[in-house]
């Protein structure tokens, strides 16, 4: 699969895990070496900032969208390559999925866990067939894996998730 843009959905958090940023700078060097432009939330702190520097510090292309009100909470990358304000969260999650070939999930919260369920129901939908990887930085998603496949087995799903989502365990993996 030839990829010019991915989206990464993150947290604006770092975690506690040295990992999850390691992990989050290793994709953003390898997208920049690949000239693979990043689309993200557009925030400056957390994995989200991480991910956009080390995109930035290989001379790769960063495209933030991020919504009005989160602004202040997600303090806006001021570097990056282009920043699209848009007016909400819905703005922001349809445009990002416009800009990009496919998405990786980082570790995060609520906000990545929404992110990444709204693509995989849109695939299940058929409003759009982008590949998902799930990054599952040092098991960080072995729970949520686990409720998937509970989900499937109790006849809720319409396919197996390894149907539409790629679990891989290191960032080198997505591009392998």
């Amino acid at each position: 699969m030839q990829l010019s843009s991915l989206a990464v959905f993150c947290g604006s958090k770092s975690g506690n895990d040295p990992l999850f940023i390691a992990h989050a700078k290793e994709l953003g060097h390898l997208m920049a070496e690949r000239n693979i432009k990043l689309v993200y939330g557009g925030g400056g702190k957390g994995l989200m900032g991480a991910v956009a520097d080390a995109v930035m510090e290989r001379n790769g292309k960063v495209v933030g969208v991020i919504p009005e009100v989160l602004l202040e909470w997600e303090a806006q990358h001021k570097g990056i390559t282009e920043l699209h304000v848009v007016a909400d969260m819905h703005v922001r999650k349809k445009m990002m999925y416009e800009l990009c070939d496919a998405a990786v999930i980082l570790a995060g919260g609520y906000g990545t866990l929404d992110e990444l369920f709204e693509m995989l129901t849109w695939n299940t939908l058929k409003i759009h067939n982008k590949k998902i990887f799930i990054l599952n930085s040092n098991g960080f998603y072995n729970n949520l894996i686990a409720h998937m496949q509970k989900m499937f087995n109790e006849d809720y799903l319409y396919e197996h998730p390894e149907d539409r989502i790629v679990f891989v365990n290191s960032p080198a993996e997505i591009f392998a």
